[in-house]
């Protein structure tokens, strides 16, 4: 989804009339998007976990399980923000450039490993060696950014 909102940012800069014409495409790109497979998807594995939270109650008790809901907690605000960065688009609104969306973008692959780390390692490492993991994994993703950033804007 981001990665839409980054191609209707950079739009901006274009001529008219490409300028009109893309951001129409890609605001209606990003309400299909949205409205028929993220939102949907969202509403379908909060059901499947809280389901399985009531299967499984004890898990409510596991440190692993109390982090990664912090996590998915993390995850669904990060989708109504992404929902208002939409809004705002849709209206004319431009307020984060492309580089700040980019930056954005990889919040979600963060939060993504995070939970997927915890749920299939649960208890197996410490939290010293995890918490070493998803820095390395922000640091990685915000390096390989500001490197595509240079090559691309490198004349």
């Amino acid at each position: 989804m981001v990665r839409l909102f980054i191609y209707h940012t950079e739009a901006q800069e274009k001529p008219e009339p490409d300028r009109t014409i893309l951001s129409k495409q890609f605001g209606i790109m990003e309400g299909k998007l949205w409205w028929i497979i993220a939102t949907p998807s969202m509403y379908l594995v909060l059901a499947a976990g809280v389901t399985l939270l009531f299967l499984i109650p004890a898990w409510l008790q596991q440190p692993w399980l109390q982090i990664k809901l912090c996590f998915v907690i993390g995850l669904v605000i990060y989708h109504f923000i992404c929902q208002n960065k939409m809004k705002q688009m849709a209206a004319g609104v431009y307020k984060w450039t492309s580089t700040q969306l980019r930056i954005w973008n990889e919040v979600a692959t963060i939060f993504l490993f995070a939970i997927v780390f915890l749920a299939v390692l649960k208890d197996g490492l410490s939290w010293i060696f995890g918490v070493v993991g998803i820095i390395a994994v922000s640091v990685i993703l915000m390096c390989a950014v500001k490197i595509y950033k240079y090559y691309r804007t490198k004349p």
